[in-house]
């Protein structure tokens, strides 16, 4: 994974930044890398297509898009493999699905103002069907608010001491995102599954590198 952390950052940023950094990779793969697509037999004019900004869609929209299509997507449940297919092949480019219903998603992510069964958070789902590429989100910063929903996840407060110190005597409005870099290198590439870009696989006949 590649994980950028950022303070004073609100979603609105954490996308932003995602966005910038996703295009970026793209055009310098293209500038060092365009053979070795070529020797894949990668569509390199897909790649080439592809500018900010990226589409943004609500939770709420996806799910009617997903309806739409024919899927059986329920409100409050996670997207699953096949509801993202539908959404990105509506796409030529990575698109963003923000604020998932906070019951689906990790305990830290701040909740919606607005509507706080809502979590301030975004997956990033990369076009042709390969499927989400980045989950981040705005983080909770406040002390109170956080020990709260570690509660209410049931979850124990020890293993997440350090964690709670960090915010205990103050923080600030922060977020970030996971990349996962074999699922982008399988999506660039062109290459159908993800475990021939993973470097070492674990498998039944190898489980050490």
């Amino acid at each position: 994974m590649v994980e950028p952390e950022v303070a004073f950052a609100e979603l609105d940023d954490i996308m932003h930044l995602a966005e910038r950094l996703v295009t970026f990779v793209i055009k310098r793969v293209l500038a060092n890398r365009r053979q070795e697509l070529e020797t894949l037999g990668r569509d390199i004019a897909k790649l080439e297509a592809i500018d900010l900004p990226f589409p943004r869609i609500s939770y709420d929209e996806a799910v009617e898009r997903v309806r739409a299509a024919g899927g059986t997507l329920e409100w409050g449940t996670d997207l699953g493999g096949g509801d993202e297919t539908i959404l990105s092949s509506q796409f030529d480019r990575p698109v963003m699905v923000h604020r998932y219903p906070a019951s689906v998603k990790a305990f830290y992510m701040q909740p919606d103002p607005q509507r706080p069964e809502l979590a301030l958070c975004v997956d990033m789902l990369a076009p042709e069907g390969y499927g989400e590429i980045i989950g981040g989100s705005q983080r909770i910063h406040d002390y109170d608010l956080l020990m709260e929903r570690l509660r209410q996840h049931e979850l124990p407060e020890e293993p997440f001491r350090w964690y709670l110190d960090l915010r205990k005597y103050g923080s600030v409005p922060h977020g970030g995102f996971g990349m996962g870099i074999e699922r982008v290198v399988a999506w660039l590439s062109g290459i159908e599954h993800v475990r021939e870009t993973i470097p070492f696989p674990r498998t039944i006949y190898r489980i050490f590198p």
